[in-house]
């Protein structure tokens, strides 16, 4: 199973924020978070030839939409978006041989997938982040809904990556989703805190994703989240939506 690091995208804070980086020592974790890969589809992402989406943010003056599709076995990755100077762009790369691409794919593009990957799959990378620490906390009253949830603290490394330090503290439902998120950033990037609930739940395929994390960041209204999410499973041509 990969690993993937995750990485800010240049000049955009928010999403900076929303994005850390494991390294790759291996750290015991806690049942809770294989109970929490697996809820989202973990045991059967090998399903899984391709994922479509587009990730968008509306956080005041700050609104944006990028769509993507990533082949996890091939590597292939397709990008509709803009360019720095907010031009349309379609690029589809290799990530083996990202060495070998434009400057832009490089610095912005491959930065970009990361983060927006991450973000849509997060409950997958607490198993595949073998860097971040797991730490079940118990039950714990939400931060912005009523009643309590199984709190569940990730941090990342204090060194190394792009964001290093963050701290994710997932609080849990018994059915091993994510209900919120309160989110602490580890450097001096700001927005420093996000904090929001996962929302729009849906099934494509094998993976259960959360549409729709809507909340604060640093007090100010944020909100991330997916359209047009769809996989095309091993050995079909045809898109299943999420629904």
């Amino acid at each position: 199973m990969m690993k993937p690091s995750c990485v800010p995208v240049i000049g955009l804070a928010l999403i900076a924020m929303l994005c850390s980086a494991p390294g790759a020592s291996a750290q015991q974790r806690p049942a809770i978070a294989d109970q929490i890969a697996k809820a989202h589809g973990l045991d059967s992402f090998e399903q899984i030839d391709a994922i479509r989406y587009t990730f968008n943010i509306d956080a005041g003056a700050l609104k944006l939409s990028r769509s993507w599709i990533w082949e996890p076995k091939t590597g292939q990755i397709s990008y509709d978006g803009k360019d720095k100077a907010g031009n349309p762009v379609k690029i589809t790369y290799s990530r083996s041989q990202v060495a070998t691409q434009s400057a832009f794919v490089k610095d912005e593009v491959e930065p970009a997938f990361f983060n927006d990957q991450y973000n849509l799959l997060f409950p997958l990378h607490l198993v595949w982040d073998t860097s971040a620490t797991v730490h079940d906390a118990g039950m714990e009253k939400l931060p912005l809904g009523k009643g309590s949830a199984k709190k569940v603290v990730v941090k990342y490394p204090s060194d190394g990556g792009y964001t290093p330090g963050d701290t994710w503290e997932l609080y849990t439902g018994t059915d091993g989703r994510i209900r919120e998120l309160h989110f602490h950033h580890g450097g001096s990037a700001k927005p420093s805190v996000f904090i929001a609930t996962y929302g729009d739940y849906k099934r494509a395929g094998p993976l259960v994703v959360a549409l729709d994390h809507r909340g604060t960041a640093d007090g100010q209204p944020a909100r991330v989240f997916f359209s047009n999410v769809a996989v095309k499973l091993a050995g079909s041509s045809t898109w299943v939506d999420a629904q």
